[in-house]
């Protein structure tokens, strides 16, 4: 399905206890199809809600843009104030023929607490001179279906491994949870095998790992004594850790992508006799297809705040005349709205409890990366590739990272994440 996908700042105040405040929304919207003036379309809201010192966080809900249809568009949004109360604002934009550009540009709306008791009322407006060429200029509209990058690879072909994964940071436990999916197709005309699992990583504690057999389980599934319901909301263009034509061509033994790498979670996971309520976990989900799994390999999803991230692959083939040379490494780093993306340059050492990756990125700039996995908060699997050789990664949603990025000797930016990484080492 064709999706549309934008980025809006609308700013304005709030009126709370008699007085008002300034607000603002920073919002982001994926609409499951192409957006028409003349239709009705409903899709996952995502952002941050900024009332200084009343509310600084961030917000998850639904956009409906139906001006021709319903004469609206309306914006329901969750979020929680500074004092823990869980609020939720819904307003929208009526579209009159008579002031077109007033009408959509102006959003009144009426913010609420958990009873429904109306807290404050809030007046917000799209400033047209300021911000329509950055609005305009952040559509985004997939066009091929056929390029999805959620869309199932396999095609009946032997000799395949195809991947799914989904892992997030709980903000108010420090919880890790993991969830993997695959589809191994053998090497000779035997039926394909769907099987998967998950993990959660309770802080401090070991984690709670459990498997399952069958079709995809993604966002609703049962693993062992793990059930989890999740909600996913935004998630931000998609980032080719490997080129993009080796994802699209199937050029080489295998390849990743985060087709979601900066999503918000909301929902329940259930592990044991715990149930983990999340609320805008932030998160990311990932895909992976191709012949097998590598001889050694590390990964590492970090989301560094405000849409910045960090993924990073790095293995070494098992591939004859490939299994000798050192770790292939490819990183992309989205930092500011930009990205930087390299491969030559960079060194790779492979290890528990720590790895790391090191080297040029172009423009003059080098990275430093070191990832801690702590040993009582990491999970270890048996993997078997496509052939049934065997494999083992391990793997924690509760890693430690640290990113330096420098140029000419000089730190541009720093990054240090403790226990919100999520990272994993694979060996024969």
């Amino acid at each position: 399905m064709r999706r549309t996908t934008f980025a809006e700042v609308m700013e304005g105040t709030v009126r709370l206890d008699g007085a008002d405040r300034p607000m603002r929304l920073e919002l982001s919207a994926d609409l499951p199809g192409v957006l028409r003036p003349w239709g009705d379309i409903e899709g996952a809201l995502s952002g941050r809600v900024v009332v200084p010192g009343w509310a600084d966080g961030p917000a998850s809900g639904r956009l409906r843009v139906a001006p021709v249809a319903a004469r609206r568009i309306r914006y329901t949004l969750e979020f929680t104030a500074l004092d823990g109360r869980r609020l939720r604002l819904d307003g929208w934009k009526s579209a009159t023929p008579r002031h077109p550009v007033r009408s959509m540009t102006f959003l009144p709306a009426t913010v609420t607490d958990a009873d429904g008791a109306v807290v404050g009322e809030a007046r917000l407006r799209f400033r047209l001179r300021r911000d329509l060429a950055r609005f305009l200029s952040g559509f985004r509209f997939p066009a091929d279906p056929a390029r999805d990058p959620m869309r199932p690879r396999w095609r009946g072909q032997p000799g395949r491994l195809e991947v799914w994964y989904t892992t997030l940071s709980d903000p108010a436990t420090g919880t890790g949870v993991w969830l993997h999916h695959e589809l191994v197709a053998p090497p000779d005309d035997g039926p394909a095998r769907e099987h998967g699992w998950a993990a959660v990583f309770p802080p401090g504690e070991r984690p709670v790992f459990g498997r399952y057999e069958g079709p995809l389980a993604r966002l609703q599934g049962a693993a062992g004594e793990i059930a989890w319901d999740l909600r996913e909301s935004g998630g931000g263009d998609p980032l080719y850790t490997f080129p993009r034509w080796a994802w699209e061509r199937e050029l080489l033994p295998a390849a990743q992508i985060v087709p979601k790498p900066t999503a918000s979670y909301d929902g329940t996971v259930r592990f044991g006799d715990r149930v983990l309520n999340l609320e805008a976990a932030p998160g990311g989900t990932a895909r992976i297809y191709g012949h097998g799994n590598a001889r050694r390999w590390a990964w590492l999803h970090a989301d560094l705040g405000d849409g910045d991230v960090c993924e990073i692959v790095t293995a070494v083939s098992t591939r004859p005349g490939l299994r000798h040379l050192p770790p292939l490494t490819f990183l992309r780093l989205r930092t500011g709205g930009r990205e930087i993306a390299a491969t030559l340059g960079l060194r790779a050492t492979i290890g528990l409890p720590s790895w790391t990756v090191r080297g040029r990125v172009g423009g003059g700039r080098r990275i430093h990366v070191e990832v801690t996995q702590r040993r009582a908060e990491t999970v270890s699997v048996d993997y078997a590739d496509p052939g049934g050789a065997p494999a083992v990664c391990h793997n924690s949603e509760r890693a430690d990272v640290r990113i330096v990025l420098t140029r000419g000797g000089r730190v541009e930016r720093h990054w240090r994440l403790e226990g919100t990484a999520h990272a994993e080492v694979g060996v024969r």
